[in-house]
């Protein structure tokens, strides 16, 4: 369950972190988002960078129907240029997901303590994602946009929770990502071994994190007098 940014108007601040030309997004708090609902996403379309409202849970092109897309909310890394799901979207249509931090559950039995985890300075930061466009064949003028945000093999940082996590690009490899006319998908590949942002921290969080009924701002205030002993997952 990842975190966003609070959605903003024409004088985003999100432009001082992002590379954004064109905004749709209408002002409204910040709160967790789960899979299937909708996340702001930056893709590039007609030579823009545009802020959009896109979908967590990315339905192929192909699919016959947007319940697929429960089934593609993250995309492995390691497969990504190659599984029919994701690889033409790989190849063509990637996105950046602007966030403020992402929850975690262990995955340790018997340690279900979520926790959040930010960059060490708090600032904003991307997810590697890739989109889709998905037509309703009953109904030509329904477009249904959705996206999925790539995990990797965690970082020291994170490991202690759990084994995966997703990319967060290095803004200097925005400009790339987002290039539709970069199909080069071993250069991509690469782009998500060498420039991501690893060193994270994370703090519990209170219970429940789920479900978004209960999203709150004090889901993420810091518990220091609880401990806690973390150890990788196996799955």
């Amino acid at each position: 369950m990842y975190a966003t940014l609070a959605e903003l108007g024409k004088n985003d601040p999100l432009a001082a972190f992002f590379p954004i030309d064109e905004t749709e997004a209408v002002t409204v708090a910040s709160c967790p988002i789960d899979p299937t609902r909708q996340a702001l996403a930056i893709i590039r379309l007609q030579g823009k960078n545009r802020l959009k409202r896109l979908h967590w849970g990315l339905v192929p092109s192909w699919a016959t129907s947007i319940g697929m897309g429960r089934r593609h909310v993250h995309a492995r890394a390691e497969t990504v240029a190659t599984k029919p799901s994701f690889r033409r979207a790989f190849k063509c249509r990637r996105c950046l997901i602007p966030a403020a931090g992402f929850y975690e559950s262990p995955v340790r039995k018997g340690n279900t303590q979520p926790v959040y985890f930010t960059l060490p300075d708090r600032r904003p930061f991307a997810f590697a994602g890739i989109w889709e466009r998905w037509y309703d064949r009953g109904n030509a003028d329904a477009i249904y946009l959705s996206c999925a945000i790539i995990t990797t093999v965690a970082s020291r940082s994170v490991a202690s929770v759990h084994h995966r996590m997703p990319v967060i690009l290095n803004p200097r490899a925005y400009g790339t990502w987002l290039d539709p006319d970069n199909q080069n998908t071993r250069a991509m590949e690469t782009i998500l071994k060498t420039d991501f942002l690893g060193e994270l921290i994370y703090r519990p969080v209170s219970h429940p994190v789920n479900p978004s009924a209960n999203h709150r701002s004090d889901n993420t205030r810091p518990m220091a007098q609880m401990r806690l002993d973390f150890t990788p997952g196996d799955g």
